[in-house]
């Protein structure tokens, strides 16, 4: 009943019961594992699990391991005792999620229970992932999210074993990225006076620190952060912060309204784009980040050397750039939204590709056509059932969920809308041989976990927001 499903699991005979008196042993690399069940488990059970030269549990890090890839684990459990054994600190922190769904659901809780057994049943666990890029987009421009809320969006992704967090930081609507040697990014870019006439001022940005501590808690976790800075359109943020960056060099507010504004940076911006790519490098140091680089206004030529530019910037200091078109440089990876014939055309000319398409991966459709559903994106329902059947050619990436905030102000709005659609992504990209009908009967079980850890089964209406 493990979701995602594992590539091999064996029944065996008796348990392991977890109790005050249970230590762990580890291997040297293995320590931040203990860490992380100790973490993940002592809120519901209580129990300390204190590292100790000799464990009933043992976690061991051994890259001599073979067959495992770079996030695959064994997992083995017997009346004597547990044995997680991966060749990477990634394959270890999934295989702790795997013993927390292996756990009674009541130990996802995030204060004690009493009065429960806390075993794992004897089994034997060879898992390895299908696809090596599992994602979602948050999108945190149209309506800002607190950290908090990143936090434990990241561990509701680990618990699924999804593996990239993609951070629409900035657009329109707002800025939220700090950058110290241009401070009115979040001080005016930051916020905007109102939302489609509402009256209500809306903004926020995180601090360099909480943005660091975010990226490390993602990384104990087996996930890397990919951020994104739009350009050169969707940027009129930026521009109400300082306008002489822009194609028209007016004063112009922060976008109240959704859609798309015509405002661009212009050519001569590409200096304060290195600037800020400098700080984004400083602050996240995972090998990917998100230029945007879509519905902009520019006239084609500019708009590809623009994000050429932005890209060699990248490319040249290790990184790899993304985004949502191509932008004329093979190496940069290309996550086509509008339809299957973008990634065909990407794969053709060998550019790695990571597929998004709305029909299918965009959260913010409803997920039926029940008119208690809360108000979202209008066009299209994507159910779970599309997620799981994202499409997938052979060669891609893998695929990401895609969550665009304009109608979600609240955290249970967000948890509401991602899952269970998030938990059909994760199964479908993980599993080596995913399967529709056994997914939804494991769900029927996991729905209780789901419950265990506070997310919504229904949602407060909130007023939709047209453009």
């Amino acid at each position: 009943m493990i979701v995602p499903l594992p590539t091999r699991a064996v029944r065996r005979g008796k348990g392991f019961t977890f109790d005050r008196a249970t230590t762990v042993r580890v291997t040297p690399g293995a320590e931040p594992a203990a860490r992380l069940l100790r973490t993940l488990l002592r809120p519901a059970t209580g129990l300390p699990l204190p590292i100790a030269g000799v464990g009933q549990v043992v976690i061991a890090l051994d890259a001599k391991l073979v067959g495992l890839g770079t996030e695959g684990y064994a997992l083995t459990v017997n009346e004597h005792g547990v044995l997680l054994r991966a060749a990477t600190a990634a394959g270890l922190a999934h295989g702790v999620q795997t013993i927390r769904q292996l756990l009674p659901v009541e130990a996802l809780r995030t204060s004690r229970v009493s009065d429960v057994d806390w075993t794992v049943p004897g089994i034997d666990i060879r898992d390895v992932s299908r696809l090596p890029w599992r994602g979602f987009m948050l999108d945190v421009a149209r309506h800002f999210q607190p950290v908090n809320v990143l936090r434990r969006f990241v561990d509701l992704m680990a618990l699924h074993k999804l593996n990239v967090l993609h951070l629409h930081l900035t657009d329109d609507q707002g800025w939220r990225m700090p950058i110290p040697s241009h401070p009115l990014l979040t001080s005016v870019g930051g916020w905007r006076e109102e939302t489609n006439g509402d009256g209500v001022r809306h903004g926020g940005a995180y601090t360099r620190g909480e943005l660091e501590g975010l990226v490390a808690h993602a990384a104990e976790r087996g996930i890397r952060i990919m951020p994104e800075i739009e350009m050169p359109g969707h940027a009129r943020a930026a521009l109400a912060a300082y306008p002489d960056l822009g194609i028209a060099p007016e004063p112009l507010p922060v976008w109240t309204r959704w859609g798309i504004s015509d405002s661009a940076f212009g050519p001569h911006a590409l200096g304060f784009v290195r600037e800020v790519l400098a700080e984004v490098l400083e602050v996240f140091p995972g090998e990917y980040v998100h230029l945007g680089g879509d519905e902009c206004l520019l006239p084609g030529g500019v708009h590809g050397t623009f994000l050429r530019q932005a890209g060699k910037y990248l490319l040249d200091r290790g990184r790899t750039p993304a985004a949502w078109e191509p932008t004329g440089d093979p190496r940069a990876v290309v996550m086509p939204w509008k339809d299957e014939t973008q990634a065909a055309k990407a794969l053709e000319r060998g550019q790695p590709v990571v597929m998004a398409p709305h029909t299918s991966t965009y959260l913010d459709y409803p997920q039926s056509d029940d008119p208690r559903e809360p108000p979202g994106q209008p066009g299209h329902v994507v159910t779970s059932r599309d997620v799981y059947h994202v499409p997938l050619p052979d060669g891609v990436l893998g695929a990401q969920c895609q969550l665009w905030t304009e109608h979600v102000r609240t955290r249970e709005h967000l948890e509401y809308l991602a899952f269970p659609r998030l938990a059909a992504l994760a199964d479908t990209l993980w599993s080596q041989r995913p399967e529709w009908e056994g997914f939804t009967t494991r769900m029927r079980h996991h729905a209780s976990r789901l419950a265990a850890l506070s997310i919504p089964a229904e949602v407060r209406r909130e007023p939709c927001e047209h453009s």
